[in-house]
């Protein structure tokens, strides 16, 4: 999983990204709300761990601008010194997710973090996995349309399986590539636009199939479930 950590005490935010990558996950740093931000313009996360209170913006106001304006759906989890119901009862109807008080625990966090991600992404802990025609089998890495099995490659495998795993979702470029070729590795932009176009022409991602697996300009893609035949471009007015 890819998540966003904000927390302007650097004592905090290494703990917090320790655990994190401790438990496999990719995490992504930010000491500043406004940093946070510009980056959610332009990327995708799939949890935000926030400060309830750092220095240039409040929370709360991130997360509305979050939820609100740049429409993540991301679960949120501040982490804050704050024990006032007030303020938690202020920040669940903002849009957050949960609440732990600091300093965090490692375990506590652990536990939580595995909890949301749970509850959020549930698909992800299938042994089979059935979206109309497209059935996934993660355990074998089979993947069957209309009962027949399609012969994919193991990157385009993991990425139709992240995509419908995250149907409805915009996905950053970023997101993707860090999903299925990993971080740190060195692959062109073109490559991911032509595993996208060999998974579209493989698996009939099209209005017929009720599957339509759009572009976002500058962003990524989003595969989108609509009725069969829809006319693309009604999906991305």
């Amino acid at each position: 999983m890819r998540i966003a950590v904000l927390d302007h005490e650097p004592d905090q935010l290494q703990l917090i990204t320790q655990a994190i990558s401790g438990l496999g996950h990719e995490c992504h740093s930010y000491t500043e709300g406004r940093a946070l931000l510009q980056a959610l313009r332009r990327q995708t996360f799939d949890l935000l761990i926030l400060d309830w209170n750092p220095p240039d913006i409040h929370g709360i106001e991130l997360v509305k601008t979050a939820r609100n304006e740049l429409r993540s759906r991301a679960p949120i989890l501040f982490v804050t010194t704050t024990r006032d119901e007030t303020d938690v009862v202020e920040g669940l109807n903002a849009g957050a997710d949960d609440f732990m008080v600091a300093p965090a625990r490692a375990t506590e966090l652990e536990a939580r973090v595995n909890a949301l991600l749970r509850r959020s992404y549930p698909a992800q802990h299938e042994a089979e996995l059935v979206f109309g025609p497209y059935h996934f089998y993660p355990p074998a890495r089979v993947l069957k349309v209309n009962g027949a099995p399609v012969e994919l490659k193991n990157r385009e495998y993991a990425l139709a399986l992240f995509l419908f795993q995250n149907l409805g979702r915009l996905l950053s470029r970023e997101h993707l590539h860090e999903a299925v070729w990993g971080v740190g590795t060195a692959a062109l932009s073109r490559t991911l636009d032509t595993h996208i176009s060999r998974l579209r022409t493989k698996l009939g991602l099209g209005p017929a199939s009720g599957f339509l697996l759009l572009a976002i300009y500058g962003l990524g893609y989003r595969l989108e479930m609509i009725e069969p035949n829809t006319h693309p471009e009604s999906l991305t007015r």
